[in-house]
Parts: C-alpha cells; structure tokens; sequence
C-alpha cells in the first residue's frame, strides 16, 4: 500500500539524515521534506546513489516566491461571481528592494522519481538572506536539472553556482525583471509592437491598465477528506 510504502522511506530518511532533513506537513500524502541549501548536494547525491533511496530521475526543479505569503490581494466575500464586476481594486503591491531578501522569500524545490522503487519525493531548499538569492546547483547529479534551473533563473532570478550555461530561456534577449516574482507587475513593463514607418519591432511603455479579477476560490477538496482517505487506504 502507498501509505505504507511512503512512511517506510520516511523512516529511512530520518534515520539516514536526521535532522539534516526535516518533514513538511501534508494534506494529500505526499512526502516532503525541507533541507539547508549547504547540505543539498551531499543529501542530493546519496538520494541518487543508495539503494536504499534509488532517486536517479530529477522530474522537475522549480523556484517560489513567498512574497506575501498569505496575504489576499482581493476580497471574495462580497465580490460578483461573473462578469467584469469580478475585478476589485488592486492592493499596493509589495515591493522588495533591500539588500537582502527575508531568509524563506525564495525557494527551490525539486521532484525525485525513483523507477526502481516506484515512488516519488519531493525537497525544498530555501536561498536565504542573499540578494540575489543562489543555490547550488545540481547538474552534476542530474543532468535533466540544466534547462529546469535555467528556467527558474530566468523566472525568478534564482542563481545557481555551478551550472555551466546559466542564462534565460524563456524570456526576450534583454528582457529586464523576473517575471514570476511576486513584486513584478502583472502587466510588465514594456510592450511589443511591429512599427511599420520604422520598419522594425518597438518597445514601448506598457499602456495596459493594471486591474485584478477575483478568481473562483475552492476553500476545501472532499479529495482529500478523512473518510475518502481511509477508504483509499483499504
């Protein structure tokens, strides 16, 4: 049984890493665990690399913003469900511009499939007080990590020390921000357009009017409810 099978690895965890590795709650079953950016690469090598662990697939490395963590930019009690009355005014936005970031601003995580062990795990490293934040990087472990880690540079602005071709791959050439960042306006900065007297491609500043839509919220998923659980469980 999965539960069953998760909690065993678990338990292999704590007793392989102690407190190098810590759990993080979860509502749906899934095996977290949060570590400090300076045990990544050893931690990340013996997943790999012991049998009893077997971690050869990185699935996917993504970065995250908790800028304003918790804090709603809209009211959904009293908002419209349809329509344009669905947009409320824009809150200020947060900015961050201090030399250092609040230290669990910025996270990296990363999904670990293991094939022969046919279970996943999933890892959290938070980049600390660094502007701009930098963990180290795991190309080394997992080839799979180069283009997942230039996408959360490009992204976020998440450096990673030792990546051997860090640079943007989503974005334009010269694109200037982090357009995942919470702090990055949602409208941009600048607008594209093919000027036809000029003969060529323009930037201008961006003439869209900043405006927020209450988004559908699910407060609860009977998903994952207790008695569906114990059902799934038997």
């Amino acid at each position: 049984m999965m539960i069953n099978r998760l909690e065993t690895l678990a338990a292999r965890i704590d007793e392989r890493f102690g407190e190098q590795m810590s759990r993080v709650a979860s509502t749906c079953r899934e095996l977290t665990y949060e570590l400090d950016k300076d045990d990544l690469l050893e931690i990340a090598t013996a997943l790999r690399n012991e049998a009893d662990f077997g971690f050869e697939m990185l699935v996917d490395v993504c970065g995250v913003d908790y800028l304003g963590y918790g804090c709603d930019e809209w009211t959904t009690d009293s908002a419209s469900g349809t329509g344009f009355s669905r947009g409320v005014e824009l809150k200020a936005v947060i900015l961050d511009e201090s030399d250092e970031f609040d230290a669990r601003r910025f996270a990296v995580v990363y999904h670990l499939l293991s094939i022969q062990n046919n279970i996943r795990l999933r890892l959290r490293v938070f980049t600390g007080t660094s502007n701009p934040p930098i963990v180290n990087s795991v190309v080394d472990i997992w080839n799979g990590a180069n283009w997942f880690e230039r996408e959360a540079f490009d992204l976020y602005g998440i450096l990673f020390k030792g990546h051997p071709d860090l640079r943007r791959i989503l974005t334009d050439y010269g694109f200037i921000g982090h357009p995942f960042r919470k702090d990055f306006p949602m409208i941009g900065n600048v607008e594209v357009s093919y000027d036809s007297e000029e003969g060529r491609v323009v930037y201008k500043p961006v003439s869209i009017e900043p405006r927020t839509l209450v988004p559908r919220v699910i407060r609860d998923d009977n998903r994952y409810s207790a008695d569906l659980k114990d059902a799934g469980d038997g």
